[in-house]
This record gives C-alpha cells, sequence and structure tokens, in this order.
C-alpha cells in the first residue's frame, strides 16, 4: 500500500481481495482483428517445426543444440527429463545436456525410490555435470551409494556441489567426514554447500578449490586452524557464509577477492583483518552474541543485523566500539556504509541516531521492532544531525510495526527532520492492513508537514514473518540488497 505524502491512500494501488475479498475486474478483451487480417492470416501457410503445437512457429526448437542444452541445465530435475517429449528433436537433448541433479527435484514417493531414480540418472547421463545436491542425510545413511554417486563420470567437471539441510535441522552427535570422493572436484567447482559432517585436520590441508566462488558451511564440525585454511585455498572466493560451526572460537579472515561474509548461530570472535573487496557483512541470527572486529574493509556498504538480543554481541571498526547496539567509544566514523540493518526489542531513538553518527553516509535504515513500550520523545535533540545537508538517508524501513506511541514518535522524527527521505516503508501485520488504519497513521505521523516533499509511505504486510533476515542461502548474499524480501 503506496500513499501518496499528500493526500490520503491511494485506493487504485490496494491491492485486491487482500482483506475484503474483492476480485478484481478483468481485463477488457481485445478488440477483434480487422476482416481484411483476419482472412489474410488465414489463407497464410502455417509453418511448423518441431515441437509444433500448431499454434505457429516453434522459434525455440531453431536454436542450437549447445543453446538449448544450457537452457535445459536450468531446469528443475524433474522439468528438464520432461523435455525429451516434447519432440523428436528434443529427444537426445537432455541426455547430453550438462547435468543439473538435484535431489529435493525428483518426483519419488519415499527417499529408497529417489535414491534409485539418482542412480538411474547418473547411469543414463552422457552430458558433462554442471549442478549436484543431495540431502546431507545421506552422508551418514548411505555413506557407500553417495560415495558411488559422486565417483560417478556423469559429474564430471562439476560446477556446484551441495549436501544441504534445512536450516534449523539439529546436527547429528557424531559428524563423520564426507567420502574422500567428494574432494575430486575441487579443480572445477565454482559453488560448494557442505552440511553435516567435520572436516578434520589432515582433509583441510590438503583442500584447494582454484576456481570456488562460493562457500556455505552448515553444522559442520572444523578447527578454526583448518576453516583459516580452507578459506586461504579458495583464492577466487567471493562468498562466505558460515553457519553452526561446531570448534568455532576465533577466525581471522585475510582475503582480497571475499565480497561478502555471513554468519548465523556463531558465538566466538570473527576478525576481518584484511578484505579490500568486502562490500556486505551479515549477522542472521537474532540469538547469538557475536564479537566482530573490522580493521580493514574499505568498500563496506551493508551492515547487519546489528541487535541487542545476544548476549555480549560486540562490533568493532578499529578504535570505534558498538556493544549491543550501544556505541561505546566513537573514534573514527565509518563512511562507507549505505546499508543498515538492526534488531531490537525495544528501540530507542537515542541509539539508533548514535549508530547513525557512527556511519554518517546512510542511505537504508532498516529497524525490526519486536516489542513496543518508551515513548521516543526528541522535540528538538539531534535535529542537527539529521539536518545536516551532508545527511543521505533515502529509505527507512520499519518491519513490525503496529502504531504505538513509540513508534509514532520514531517515525515522526524521520518525517519532520530528514531532508533527503523518499521512502518510508512500514511493514504491518495481516490484522492492521487496512485503509482506515493507513489514513490514520498518515495524521498521526504529520506527513503534510514532512520536510522532503517527495516523501512517501508505502505500507506493506508482513506475510513471511522473516523480520529482516531473507537470507538462507550463500547466492542470497549477492542481490544489491539481502534485506528485502523477495517471498
Amino acid at each position: 500500500m503506496e500513499t501518496d505524502a499528500s493526500g490520503p491512500p491511494s485506493k487504485k494501488l490496494r491491492p485486491a481481495a487482500l482483506d475484503t475479498g474483492e476480485v478484481p475486474n478483468p481485463s477488457p478483451s481485445p478488440s477483434p482483428a480487422p476482416a481484411a487480417d483476419t482472412e489474410s492470416a488465414a489463407n497464410e501457410p502455417r509453418k511448423t517445426d518441431g515441437g509444433d503445437d500448431g499454434h505457429g512457429v516453434d522459434c525455440v526448437s531453431r536454436l542450437p543444440d549447445a543453446i538449448l542444452q544450457e537452457i535445459i541445465s536450468l531446469l528443475p530435475t524433474n522439468d528438464a527429463a520432461r523435455t525429451q517429449t516434447l519432440a523428436s528433436r528434443w529427444c537426445h537433448l537432455w541426455r547430453s545436456a550438462p547435468l543439473n541433479l538435484d535431489h529435493g527435484h525428483l518426483p519419488a514417493a519415499d527417499e529408497a525410490n529417489a535414491g534409485n531414480l539418482v542412480s538411474r540418472i547418473l547411469s543414463l547421463h552422457r552430458g558433462p555435470g554442471r549442478r549436484f545436491s543431495i540431502d546431507a542425510l545421506h552422508l551418514h545413511l548411505r555413506r557407500d551409494t553417495v560415495d558411488g554417486w559422486l565417483r560417478s563420470t556423469s559429474l564430471d567437471n562439476l560446477q556446484e556441489l551441495e549436501f544441504y539441510s534445512p536450516e534449523y535441522t539439529r546436527p547429528r552427535a557424531l559428524l563423520l567426514p564426507p567420502p574422500a570422493s567428494t574432494f575430486r572436484f575441487s579443480s572445477t567447482l565454482r559453488a560448494a554447500t557442505i552440511s553435516q559432517c567435520s572436516l578434520p585436520d589432515e582433509t583441510a590441508r590438503s583442500l584447494h578449490f582454484p576456481q570456488l566462488r562460493q562457500l556455505q558451511l552448515q553444522q559442520i564440525g572444523v578447527s578454526d586452524e583448518s576453516l583459516r585454511r580452507i578459506i586461504a585455498g579458495c583464492p577466487v572466493l567471493e562468498g562466505l557464509l558460515l553457519s553452526s560451526i561446531d570448534g568455532f572460537h576465533c577466525l581471522r579472515i585475510i582475503s582480497p577477492t571475499i565480497k561478502n561474509i555471513g554468519m548465523r548461530f556463531i558465538s566466538g570472535e570473527l576478525i576481518i583483518e584484511d578484505a579490500p573487496s568486502l562490500q556486505s557483512l551479515l549477522h542472521l541470527d537474532l540469538q547469538t552474541g557475536l564479537k566482530l572486529s573490522v580493521l580493514s574493509t574499505p568498500k563496506l556498504e551493508t551492515l547487519g543485523c546489528l541487535n541487542d538480543h545476544g548476549w555480549s554481541s560486540k562490533l568493532e571498526f578499529g578504535s570505534t566500539v558498538i556493544k549491543e547496539l550501544r556505541v561505546v567509544s566513537l573514534i573514527t566514523a565509518k563512511h562507507s556504509v549505505k546499508v543498515l540493518a538492526v534488531s531490537s526489542y525495544n528501540v530507542n531513538l537515542d541509539v539508533i541516531v548514535d549508530l547513525m553518527r557512527c556511519f554518517p553516509c546512510l542511505e537504508k535504515l532498516y529497524i525490526q521492532w519486536n516489542t513496543s513500550g518508551g515513548q521516543n520523545l526528541w522535540r528538538h535533540k539531534h535535529q542537527n544531525l539529521i539536518k545536516c545537508p551532508d545527511n543521505r538517508l533515502k529509505t527507512v524501513v520499519l518491519a513490525n510495526y503496529n502504531g504505538a506511541k513509540s513508534q509514532i514518535n520514531f517515525v515522526t522524527f524521520f518525517v519532520l527532520n530528514a531532508r533527503m527521505l523518499e521512502s518510508l516503508r512500514l511493514m504491518v501485520d495481516a490484522y492492521n492492513y487496512k485503509e482506515y488504519f493507513f489514513i490514520e497513521q498518515h495524521w498521526l505521523l504529520e506527513m503534510d508537514n514532512r520536510v522532503s516533499r517527495q516523501a512517501q509511505i508505502d505500507f506493506t504486510c508482513d506475510r513471511c514473518r522473516q523480520g529482516l533476515i531473507h537470507v538462507r542461502h550463500v547466492k542470497d548474499m549477492f542481490t544489491s540488497d539481502p534485506f528485502i524480501c523477495h517471498c
């Protein structure tokens, strides 16, 4: 729901049938073609080709085999296999296309049948391997079978390998090393997800991935030194996601190429010693307290989600220290940061303004508000900071907005003082997603008195219930803004 700041919410932008059962009017039927054109079309001979459904030219089948095979390799496994039934032109394409084999895409009634399908596909497929994805549970329950799969010539030159595990799956009590055949792809892998296993020191010392750009380690048993060696053995690594690492205490990262780092359920200390290409640094859970030291990251633009939930969470930028959202010491501001995400039980305006002093070039501010309390009275306090001509804040997003007094005062501060503000995105629950609520909030937030005339309110319904954390896979960190929900 987007509203122009100069008037009530626009009804034409209201999502149809969201809360009233309304059904949008169907689009008008196109006007019939002129008679002459219709007759001409009827008399023109219809062109056909392999795969034509009888309604026109099949231009897709005219593409070279190499292009069609690339297209097929991007489809889910079951859909890719079905292309064989399109026409005789397509019969051989799937078996020779780069293989994208995802265990989760197979239409099997049980795990045994799915496993048999994996074996059958690997035995029949003649093309090179592109992606191989299986549930990490098989590393424990079907180790010999997995080892046989990985040794298949159909996976030669594999580019993507995934031993995936659902995010909140409980780690097994005993983590076994992956089969040795796992690392026969080390010279060709570009993306790897390893879950529910251990990486012994002797294994880590020998690993080298010259082409690996994305690495996700989840529910892994590995020592700090081995983890450092693995990262050092990835000379072109761009994305690293660490989740539930058993054995993690303190990790130093030195990488000239890494651009995105994400952490979930990591308790310990992470030191970014030298990362000249790092653009985003993401803390992806709200339960654990992480000690994070950032020494050299000149291109860091996206930071979050800073929170006051985790015990002893601490962030250091050189001599600048932030502990549980409170700025303990501000020596040098971090001017490169443009996107900041914050989660708090009860957001305090004074705390947020202090954070803005640490990151004076902010353009987007995301806030997850977990409880409503306090007042957030500000009067004329902080006006000099936010009205400064150098202030670049354009977007403020507030999750869990319910119109409480403290939230209204908080948002009104930006409405009346942020000179470059363009968008206020307020995420509300389905109960409050009503037009009368939008109209009332427009008035309470004093939008008619806004200092930035282009500022608008955009009410959205928070349906995914993920708050500001939308990163599930290492590839999700490569979006332009990881705090935007794409559900």
